[in-house]
């Protein structure tokens, strides 16, 4: 069975459920860690604003860490762009609200993170990890100020490409984000500019991370959670 729930709430919803969870966090969290994961690099997803915790992390695995916000200059961050210069071996923390929180959140269930890019990588191997047991996707959202969840639909389209991918038996939940997919797919350049996200990136001067997220299957790469850092699965 393949679910489909939302944000940290969802985790918590589906955890009895699955045996694999995907995170789709298409602006910019996931697609960032498939650019970066396809370099060869190691990506240690890290909550944001825990600053003394990403010290000791990046003590303890040797990792750099990214800076907290887009950065441009050939700063690695959160901006896709950044980490196309990124080596084999390379081993970042990258902090994000939403992504990285979510990727650890999930506890011992495997984890990958996915994105429009790797969309079909990643339908293939969760069906590898989860053998006979159920798909959790997780489209991450935003937070409003007060905590509370702001759907993004960029999120509910790029899980909805991955689950339509996967096929087979799916909740209600699961195939309304496949018909969002399959709904946006034919307009899918103007859809993610104009949503809230995508605007919100092309104002702020970064349009090259939203080109990046709308490659849609350009990667081979299924990254999975492992150690505390995504890698090639």
């Amino acid at each position: 069975m393949i679910r489909c729930e939302w944000a940290r709430e969802g985790i918590e919803a589906l955890r009895p459920h699955v045996s694999v969870f995907v995170i789709v966090d298409v602006l910019s969290f996931s697609t960032a860690v498939d650019i970066a994961v396809g370099r060869g690099a190691l990506i240690y997803p890290f909550p944001l604003g825990d600053h003394e915790a990403a010290r000791i992390a990046a003590e303890k695995v040797g990792a750099v860490a990214a800076a907290p916000k887009r950065a441009a200059g050939g700063q690695f961050s959160l901006s896709p762009a950044s980490l196309r210069d990124l080596n084999p071996g390379d081993r970042l923390l990258l902090p994000s609200p939403n992504g990285s929180r979510l990727s650890l959140a999930c506890g011992e269930t495997p984890v990958l993170a996915g994105c429009l890019r790797n969309a079909r990588a990643v339908a293939a191997k969760a069906w590898d990890l989860a053998g006979q047991g159920d798909i959790g996707l997780v489209p991450a959202g935003e937070r409003w100020p007060g905590d509370t969840l702001r759907p993004a639909i960029e999120d509910l389209i790029g899980a909805g490409a991955i689950i339509d991918a996967l096929g087979g038996e799916m909740t209600t939940e699961a195939r309304v984000a496949r018909d969002a997919w399959r709904s946006a797919r034919p307009d899918l350049d103007t859809v993610i500019r104009d949503c809230l996200s995508g605007r919100e990136l092309i104002e702020r001067g970064f349009e090259i991370d939203v080109d990046l997220a709308l490659d849609h299957e350009a990667s081979a790469i299924a990254p999975m959670l492992r150690d505390g850092a995504y890698v090639t699965s």
